[in-house]
C-alpha cells in the first residue's frame, strides 16, 4: 500500500486507499505529509497549518499523534496539535495559541468547534489558508451520516486548492461522496492479499482467521466465559454492541475470570478512556471488553482473538472489529457468536464482504455461570440495574440493525435473551408490551427491597422512596392532577377529532343518499324540467316528494 500510495500522493495525486486492515495504512499518509510540507517554498510560519488529519474516534487520533511524533521529534520546525474531545476546548485554543499547530490530528466534533472560537481569540479558517494536505482516515465512517454535518462545516473552510487523501479497509463506493470530500479525479489505490486472485476481493487479512458459534441466547455468556478461562494467558477484545451491555458485562467478567487483568471501555467514558486505551496497549495479555468505539483503525500489539459476543450493526463494521488482531502479517482469529435465527449472516459476510468463515461448535459440559450472576444482582442493586439497562439497550440495537432481513425483533426469544441476561425480572419496555413469557420465571423477592452496595447511593434511594412515600399519602384523597399536555400533541389531539368526526357525517350522511336516492333523482329530473320551461314554479312544487328530498331539491334549485 506505502509503495503504490507514497509516490501518487507526492506527485499532487488525490488518492483514495482501500487496503485490509493492519496493512500499514498510517505511514502511507504520514510520510507524503511530511514530504510535501518540507518542500513548501515558504515555510510555514507558526500559526499557518500545512495539513490536517481527521480520524472518527479519539483513540486513533491519539495513535495517530504517537506516529507523527515519531518523524516530527526530527523536523523541530513543524508543530503538531492533537485535538481531540473529553477536555476543555479552551485548553486546545490556548496550546493552539501558544504553540501553533502546522500539523493538525483531530477528530471532527472537536475541529468544528475551534473553527467557531474566533471570540476566544483563534481564527482557524485564517489559519487553514496555507494547506497543503487533507487525509481523512477511516473515510466511509467519516463520510457516515454521523459525521457529514461537522465534515461539511470543516470542508467549507479549507482552501480548495489542496492534495486530499481517503484511506479505510472498507473503501466507500459513492462517487458522489469522495466529490463532497474535494476530491478531484481521485486515483482509487486497491491493495489486495498476495495469493489472492484478483476476482476475489476478500477485506479480511489472509491469516486471520474467521469462526462462527451457533448458540441459544440463555447459553452465549457460559459460552463466553468458558473461552476466555481455557485462554487466559492471551489477550482478547470483547465487543458488545452498547455502552450499557459493556457496562455490565464488564462487570461480570470481572468477578467470574480471576488472574487476568479486564477492562472495559465505551464512547461514554469521557475522560477515563485515553487512560484504559494506552494501560490495555502496554499489557502482555488480558481482556478489553468495548463497543465499536475501538473497532476502526486502532493497533493494539498482539491480539490474539477477537471475540464478538454481539454482531455489529452493520457488515464493513464485521471487517474492522475483525482487523484488530492478524495485522501486518501476524496470525490471529476471531470469534463471532451467533444465535440459531441468524445463521444466515454467515453468507451474507462471505457474499457482502468476501469474508470466509468456519464454525466452531459449542463446548460441552460447560458450567452454568448465570445463577451465580443473579445473586450478584440480588446483593447489589447497582448490578440488578445495570443488568435491566444492558438488556433494554441490546433490544433497542436489535431493532435498529442494518441487515433487519437477518436480524428480526419479531423472531428474537425474549424469555431465553432474559435468561442469557441472567434477569431477575423483565423491564417494561414498548417492544415487551403485551408480550407474556411462560418460559421465564421471575425471581419472587420484591426487587424494590434489593439495596446497594455503596452506602451512599443506598442512603439516597431511601431518601428518595420516603419522599415517594410521603407524596403518595398527601394525594391518596386528593382528585388525580393530569398535566397538560404538550401543544404538538394537543393539536395532534383535535386533528384527530376532526377527521373523526368528518368521517362519521359522511357515513351518515351516504346513508340518507341510500334510503332517498330515487326520490333525489326523481326531483332533480323535474328541476331540470323546470330550468327549461317545460313545467310551472306551481307543478314543481306540487311534484316534489318526501321532506328530506324536498330539502335537497330545494338546496339544489338554491
Amino acid at each position: 500500500l506505502q509503495s503504490a500510495t507514497i509516490p501518487l500522493f507526492m506527485n499532487n495525486k488525490d488518492v483514495a486507499a482501500e487496503a485490509v486492515t493492519g496493512s500499514g495504512k498510517t505511514l502511507a499518509f504520514v510520510i507524503p505529509i511530511l514530504e510535501i510540507l518540507l518542500r513548501r517554498e515558504e515555510k510555514l510560519k507558526k500559526m499557518q497549518v500545512g495539513a490536517i488529519i481527521i480520524t472518527p474516534t479519539r483513540e486513533l487520533a491519539i495513535q495517530i499523534d504517537e506516529v507523527l511524533s515519531h518523524f516530527t521529534n526530527h523536523f523541530p520546525r513543524f508543530s503538531q496539535i492533537l485535538l481531540i474531545g473529553g477536555r476543555n476546548p479552551m485548553e486546545d485554543v490556548e496550546k493552539f495559541k501558544e504553540h501553533g499547530g502546522n500539523i493538525i490530528v483531530a477528530t471532527p466534533g472537536r475541529l468544528e468547534d475551534l473553527f467557531r472560537r474566533k471570540a476566544d481569540g483563534l481564527d482557524l479558517a485564517s489559519c487553514v489558508k496555507s494547506l497543503d494536505v487533507l487525509v481523512l482516515d477511516e473515510a466511509d465512517r467519516l463520510l457516515d451520516m454521523g459525521f457529514e454535518a461537522s465534515l461539511n462545516t470543516i470542508l467549507d473552510f479549507l482552501p480548495k486548492q489542496r492534495r486530499t487523501g481517503l484511506f479505510s479497509a472498507t473503501q466507500t463506493q459513492e462517487v458522489e461522496n469522495l466529490v463532497r470530500a474535494g476530491l478531484r479525479n481521485p486515483v482509487r489505490i486497491s491493495v489486495k492479499e498476495k495469493g489472492v486472485a484478483a476476482s476475489n476481493t476478500q477485506k479480511t487479512p489472509t491469516r486471520l482467521e474467521n469462526y462462527y458459534m451457533i448458540c441459544k441466547a440463555d447459553e452465549k455468556f457460559n459460552q463466553l466465559v468458558h473461552f476466555l478461562r481455557q485462554h487466559k494467558q492471551e489477550k482478547h477484545l470483547v465487543f458488545f454492541s452498547t455502552c450499557a451491555c459493556v457496562e455490565y458485562y464488564g462487570k461480570a467478567l470481572e468477578s467470574l475470570i480471576k488472574q487476568v487483568k479486564i477492562m472495559s471501555i465505551h464512547g461514554k467514558m469521557k475522560h477515563k478512556r485515553n487512560k484504559i486505551f494506552t494501560e490495555f496497549r502496554k499489557l502482555p495479555g488480558g481482556i478489553l471488553v468495548c463497543t465499536d468505539v475501538m473497532a476502526r483503525g486502532i493497533d493494539i500489539p498482539e491480539v490474539h482473538w477477537v471475540l464478538q459476543y454481539d454482531p455489529p450493526s452493520s457488515a464493513s463494521a464485521f471487517v474492522h472489529r475483525c482487523g484488530r488482531t492478524a495485522r501486518i502479517g501476524n496470525v490471529g482469529s476471531a470469534l463471532v457468536f451467533l444465535l440459531p435465527m441468524e445463521e444466515s449472516y454467515v453468507n451474507f459476510l462471505s457474499i457482502n464482504q468476501k469474508c470466509p468463515m468456519q464454525e466452531m461448535k459449542p463446548q460441552t459440559n460447560v458450567l452454568d455461570l448465570l445463577p451465580k450472576l443473579q445473586s450478584m444482582a440480588l446483593a447489589d442493586r447497582a448490578v440488578f440495574e445495570k443488568g435491566m439497562k444492558a438488556f433494554v439497550s441490546y433490544v433497542q440495537a436489535y431493532a435498529k440493525h442494518e441487515c433487519n432481513l437477518i436480524f428480526r425483533i419479531k423472531d428474537l426469544d425474549f424469555a431465553s435473551l432474559a435468561k442469557g441476561f441472567a434477569l431477575l425480572k423483565m423491564p417494561k419496555m414498548p417492544e415487551l408490551r403485551g408480550k407474556c413469557f411462560p418460559d421465564f420465571t421471575p425471581v419472587t423477592v420484591n426487587t424494590d427491597s434489593i439495596s446497594f452496595k455503596d452506602k451512599n447511593r443506598e442512603k439516597q434511594r431511601q431518601k428518595q422512596l420516603e419522599q415517594q412515600r410521603k407524596e403518595r399519602q398527601e394525594n391518596e384523597g386528593k382528585k388525580k392532577f393530569i398535566k397538560n399536555k404538550a401543544w404538538s400533541k394537543q393539536k395532534a389531539k383535535r386533528e384527530k377529532k376532526k377527521k373523526v368526526t368528518a368521517k362519521r357525517k359522511r357515513e351518515e350522511g351516504s346513508d340518507i343518499e341510500d334510503e332517498d336516492m330515487e326520490e333525489l333523482l326523481n326531483d332533480t329530473r323535474l328541476l331540470k324540467r323546470l330550468k327549461k320551461g317545460k313545467i310551472s314554479e306551481e307543478e314543481f312544487e306540487k311534484r316534489l316528494t318526501g321532506s328530506k328530498s324536498r330539502l335537497k331539491a330545494e338546496t339544489i334549485a338554491d
